[in-house]
């Protein structure tokens, strides 16, 4: 048995029939890590001693009666943008290269209280600014279906490490699809929640207004599991809703009969790939074959989607990253002359290309003269492109769409920024209206790279696009047909 090939639920199993203990797990997956982090490259922090310890007072206390958690003594990867008190948290950035967090981000605190074991810190795009994982200052994190490509971002390192059974499961953040399309290039499960069901106390910012922490896992039990432990009110978030607790693992019917899915044909045009499509395609006969009622709709949304997304992201950016001066904390230029000089070369030597042309683009739409034009155009798109989404959900529960229009690329084939932002054009919508959405594995194209299929649920219906998603998984089993090869 490779105990790290189970999922979280089958490991709940074994323990609970004490056919493996806490200690076995944990080091189980830290001889993992040992074997196939160099050439995967997914941590940027790996807490081997800290979790060896953690492993045993949890099997101590398991053994006590201490812990009555069905969570306890379960393995877990921390993207390195949520704050974990007395760890590292670098964003992959050289700005923060060296800050120790003096706290724990809610969803940590959530984690810690239910005995979870965090084996380390997952690696990035620098701020989460990216879609390849390419743009991480501290190293390029491959994608174990093929070591030539990359794994999708910013959460590429969560997603690879998942992929490669380095953890079991681990937390993202998905800003305009940082889940979803890196869940879709490494072939597996990649929930973003509602905006506001999951509290961002701790999750270093980017944009806040789109920002939200999410799961991704080996399957979709494992991501209604997660999300019930990361889910709820949090006075310290000002954005965060008060909202009732809900047992998602219930939701998981395996049962999709009168469910009305909506497939906007917008999405399956130019500039899809033929195999993506032909993939989806198979995914949306899957699903009357289930009994499911599909149906074309018109939402001419994705152009203006992505064009918002960029202004509204790239200005709360400028905003949000002001405070890293080189004053307060961060890195901090050598040989200045005076505090303008602190300023101009901290920020040039501790950012990197991608942080610094977002940073540039947003201070520009928020400049004097440009606000109306752009920045305030783009929050009047924003709410034309929620209302779009609430007109199909007044008759549809669930949209289909493709997770990206492409499957993993090679390291450096997208030096174009534009050509790049271009991969997000299936995910920032979600982010745009505060949607929920999952990307399920739907098969591989003749390379053997896998296909992501995105599902979107209107506000705060995590329960029906996690049963949609669960009810095709089981019928068509990815997980037992494809294996990454870590070919190169």
């Amino acid at each position: 048995m490779d105990i790290t090939e189970l999922t979280v639920h089958e490991l709940q199993d074994k323990i609970k029939s004490k056919e493996l203990t806490v200690s076995e797990i944990t080091e189980a997956y830290l001889n993992r890590i040992n074997d196939k982090e160099p050439e995967i490259d997914a941590f940027i922090t790996v807490l081997k001693e800290e979790a060896l310890a953690k492993s045993k007072e949890i099997e101590e206390k398991i053994g006590n009666g201490e812990i009555q958690s069905e969570y306890a003594g379960i393995p877990i990867g921390i993207k390195d943008n949520i704050c974990t008190k007395g760890v590292k948290t670098t964003c992959a950035s050289k700005m923060l290269e060296n800050f120790v967090s003096p706290y724990d981000a809610t969803v940590v605190e959530n984690l810690n209280n239910e005995g979870l074991i965090n084996l380390g810190k997952l690696n990035m795009d620098e701020f989460a600014m990216g879609s390849s994982t390419e743009n991480s200052a501290i190293k390029k994190t491959k994608n174990p279906w093929n070591l030539n490509t990359v794994p999708g971002g910013s959460s590429g390192g969560s997603a690879a490490a998942v992929a490669a059974g380095l953890v079991p499961w681990a937390l993202g953040s998905d800003t305009g699809g940082s889940i979803r399309q890196p869940a879709s290039f490494c072939g597996v499960v990649g929930l973003k929640p509602t905006y506001g069901l999951v509290s961002r106390y701790g999750l270093v910012a980017y944009a806040s207004s789109l920002d939200q922490i999410g799961t991704l896992t080996k399957d979709v039990k494992d991501s209604a599991m997660l999300l019930n432990l990361i889910a709820g009110h949090d006075e310290r978030d000002s954005t965060s809703m008060d909202k009732p607790k809900i047992d998602y693992t219930e939701a998981l019917k395996n049962d999709v009969k009168g469910l009305k899915i909506a497939v906007p044909k917008e999405f399956y045009g130019e500039g899809i790939n033929a195999e993506v499509k032909q993939k989806l395609q198979e995914a949306i006969e899957k699903y009357k074959e289930l009994g499911a009622t599909v149906e074309e709709v018109s939402l001419d949304i994705a152009e203006y989607s992505l064009a918002a997304y960029y202004i509204i992201a790239c200005a709360e950016a400028s905003s949000n990253l002001g405070r890293f001066d080189g004053i307060r904390y961060g890195y901090r230029a050598k040989d200045c002359k005076d505090l303008k000089d602190i300023y101009i070369k901290s920020r040039s030597e501790g950012f990197g290309a991608e942080v610094k042309r977002r940073i540039i683009l947003g201070t520009y739409v928020l400049s004097s003269g440009y606000y109306d034009a752009y920045y305030k155009k783009a929050q009047k798109v924003r709410t034309a492109i929620t209302n779009k989404f609430e007109k199909v959900f007044a008759d549809y529960d669930v949209i289909l769409v493709p997770t990206s229009p492409v499957v993993a690329f090679e390291f450096g084939s997208k030096s174009n920024p534009l050509e790049m932002y271009l991969s997000d054009i299936c995910t920032v919508s979600v982010n745009v209206a505060g949607l929920p959405g999952i990307s399920v594995p739907c098969g591989v194209d003749s390379n053997g790279m896998p296909i992501g299929m995105q599902l979107i649920g209107n506000k705060f219906q995590e329960s029906t696009i996690l049963n949609a998603a669960y009810t095709y998984e089981q019928a068509t089993n990815f997980r037992a047909k494809y294996k990454p090869q870590f070919k190169k």
